[in-house]
C-alpha cells in the first residue's frame, strides 16, 4: 500500500520489521520531518475556539490534521499519522468514570477512588455507553476512513501501568498505597493490564487492515500489534518497588503485544532500565531525560546499558547532534527521531547518516 503523504512507505515498513528484529540495515533508523518544499496552496483551516471544539469535533480534527500531514516532508522512517490527540478524552480513566477536565492543550482527571483505607478495583468496570467511549469508536472508525490511502491511523493513547491507578487513586495516595498495601496494588495492576488488553484488542479491531498493523501516540509503525508501554508514575518510586509492583503489570502488556517500545521518562525513571532490560519480550527502550534535562547523549551510561542488554534504543535529538550520537552507539538497533527545518537539510542529513552509521 502505497500512501500520498508517503511516497516510500512499502520500503520505509521492511526497515521496520529489519529494526524490530534487531537486524542491521546499513544505518540507525532515522525518523526526520521538516516543512514540505513547494508547499500546496491550499487554506489553513480554522482555529478551534474552545476545548470541545479542539478535541471533539471530528470534522475540525480532520480537517487541521489532513491539513498539517500535507504540508510535512517524512523522511526515512517518519510517516504520516493520523491522530485526534491526546488529551484523555479516549482513556480508560475517562471510560472508568475520572472527570476529565480539559484545556486547549491536555486534560487532567480527578481521582474516584478516594477511600484512604480501601483499593476498591474488582469493582472497576469500562462504563461502553460512556459518552466518551461511545466517541472513542467513532474517532476510530472516522480515522480509518480519512486515513486511507494517505497515512496511518494511531490506536491512541489510553493509559498503561501505573498511571491509570494513579489517575483513579491520585498519585499521593497511590504512593502511600504501595507502602502500606502493596499486594493489592500488585493485584489491582494485574487486574487493570487485563481491562487494557481487551480495550486494546478492541481498537486494534477497527484499525488492523487501515493501519496494516497498528501505530499509537508513539510515533513507531508495526506491522502487528504495538504499543508504547510507560508508567510514569514510577518516577516517584524506588527500582525495587518497581519491580516487586509494576513489572509484572508490564511484562503481562509484553506478552499481550507484539511489538513494546518502553518510555523512560524523567531521569528518575532511569533506574528502572536495568529491571525493563530483563524482560525478554520488551524489543526497545526510550530513554527520555524530560523537560529542562541535557541531550540523552548526556546519558550514555544509560544508553550503552541499553545497547548492551541487546534491546533497541530509540533518542529524540536535534539534527546536529547526530553525528555525535553515531560515534558513540551502535547503529544497530538504534532509531533516532528529529526534525529539520527543510526538507533539503533532511534529505541530506538521511544520505549522511548512511556515512556516519557503524555497526559496533
Amino acid at each position: 500500500m502505497s500512501l500520498l503523504y508517503k511516497p516510500d512507505w512499502e520500503e520505509t515498513k521492511e526497515r521496520y520489521r529489519a529494526w524490530w528484529a534487531h537486524e542491521y540495515f546499513g544505518r540507525c533508523a532515522l525518523a526526520v520531518t521538516a516543512p514540505r518544499e513547494n508547499l500546496p496552496r491550499t487554506p489553513e483551516p480554522p482555529v478551534p475556539r474552545t476545548p470541545e471544539e479542539r478535541w471533539y469535533d471530528l470534522d475540525l480534527i480532520s480537517a487541521r490534521m489532513d491539513y498539517a500531514l500535507s504540508r510535512t516532508y517524512f523522511g526515512g522512517e517518519a510517516f504520516p499519522v493520523w491522530n485526534a490527540g491526546y488529551s484523555g478524552v479516549s482513556s480508560i480513566p475517562t471510560f472508568l468514570g475520572c472527570p476529565l477536565t480539559l484545556d486547549m492543550t491536555t486534560g487532567w482527571w480527578d481521582a474516584v477512588l478516594t477511600d484512604p483505607e480501601r483499593l476498591d478495583y474488582a469493582s472497576l468496570r469500562l462504563d461502553e455507553a460512556h459518552p466518551n467511549y461511545q466517541f472513542t469508536l467513532r474517532m476510530l472508525h472516522r480515522a480509518a476512513a480519512e486515513a486511507a490511502g494517505k497515512s496511518i491511523p494511531s490506536i491512541g493513547a489510553f493509559g498503561g501501568s501505573g498511571d491509570t491507578l494513579a489517575a483513579l487513586r491520585g498519585t499521593q495516595q497511590l504512593l502511600l498505597d504501595c507502602l502500606d498495601r502493596p499486594d493489592e496494588v500488585r493485584a489491582a495492576e494485574a487486574y487493570l493490564m487485563e481491562m487494557w488488553c481487551s480495550f486494546y484488542d478492541r481498537c486494534y479491531a477497527l484499525l488492523r487492515e487501515a493501519a496494516e498493523g497498528s501505530t499509537c501516540w508513539f510515533e513507531l509503525w508495526s506491522p502487528g500489534k504495538f504499543y508504547a508501554a510507560q508508567n510514569d508514575f514510577s518516577y516517584n518510586i524506588s527500582p525495587r518497588m518497581f519491580r516487586e509492583l509494576f513489572l509484572p503489570a508490564i511484562e503481562r502488556q509484553t506478552e499481550f503485544l507484539d511489538h513494546t517500545v518502553y518510555h523512560v521518562d524523567g531521569v528518575n525513571a532511569f533506574g528502572h532500565v536495568d529491571a525493563l532490560c530483563e524482560l525478554p519480550r520488551l524489543q526497545a527502550l526510550q530513554i527520555l531525560p524530560g523537560a529542562g534535562k541535557p541531550s540523552p547523549l548526556h546519558y550514555l551510561e544509560v544508553l550503552k546499558k541499553v545497547q548492551k542488554a541487546g534491546k533497541n534504543l530509540h533518542i529524540t535529538l536535534p539534527p546536529e547532534e547526530v553525528e555525535t550520537a553515531l560515534e558513540y552507539l551502535s547503529a544497530r538497533g538504534l532509531f533516532i527521531a528529529t526534525a529539520c527545518s527543510t526538507e533539503a537539510e533532511a534529505r541530506q542529513l538521511l544520505k549522511d547518516v548512511e556515512k556516519w552509521s557503524k555497526e559496533r
